[in-house]
């Protein structure tokens, strides 16, 4: 919980992962039996919308499912309920499967193909797969050392950790006064255990948004790309 009693976004990034995670355990695939076939579930592009956060000790339900497919990637739909069946919240992910031992992707499981049932009805009418424009890499930023704790079994740092970095960029009466209502992401370039990147961020053309890159300190390499819109609280 943030210090206003609710869920933060990244909490929120969280149990939509733990969801898509809980959607291959129902089918017989657990993450941790992909990884045992060195193969896992990588976000190449998203975008989660939310209308309130969760407070605390409310009961959520989160609905996911697939849109759309190709060979080796798919759409993930989710949304956020309260306990009244309102919608608070939307998210849309592009996910690539991936040969984590060779870094390229591979063709999905024909069990997955076989036991998700999809719908082509959308959570949120939004094309991810547009590029999103970087801020300009020589304007000063916030530098972070990756961690150990930043890596997932993937052995890539985990998009959560990416969204941390781009919140602490964020002005502080920002996040004192409005709430988070929209992210997009991109995910560009791999980053390593031991690298230092950096967080940068300028505002957007619309009130109250801004856009978001974060880049290795080394040779400047963009690893993700974001835009951002805030509510008033």
């Amino acid at each position: 919980m943030n210090r206003f009693g609710q869920a933060s976004p990244a909490m929120v990034l969280t149990l939509l992962e733990e969801t898509a995670a809980d959607h291959c355990f129902s089918i017989g695939h657990s993450l941790y039996d992909l990884e045992k076939q060195k193969i896992g579930w990588v976000l190449l592009s998203g975008v989660i919308r939310m209308e309130r956060y969760p407070v605390y000790r409310e009961r959520i339900t989160i609905r996911t499912w697939l849109s759309k497919y190709s060979q080796i990637k798919g759409f993930r739909e989710n949304i956020i309920l309260d306990a009244a069946g309102n919608i608070i919240g939307r998210a849309k992910g592009l996910w690539l499967f991936f040969d984590i031992s060779k870094r390229r992707p591979v063709p999905i499981f024909n069990s997955f193909l076989e036991k998700w049932q999809f719908n082509e009805e959308v959570s949120i009418d939004h094309d991810i797969s547009v590029k999103l424009q970087p801020v300009d890499i020589l304007k000063p930023g916030l530098e972070f050392r990756i961690r150990k704790s930043d890596m997932d079994a993937n052995r890539h740092v985990n998009n959560i950790s990416y969204l941390h970095w781009l919140m602490e960029a964020v002005p502080q009466e920002i996040t004192d006064q409005y709430f988070l209502h929209q992210i997009e992401g991109r995910f560009i370039a791999e980053a390593q255990y031991g690298d230092s990147i950096i967080s940068l961020i300028e505002r957007g053309t619309a009130p109250h948004s801004f856009v978001h890159t974060i880049i290795t300190k080394s040779n400047n390499r963009v690893c993700a790309t974001a835009n951002t819109i805030w509510k008033p609280r």
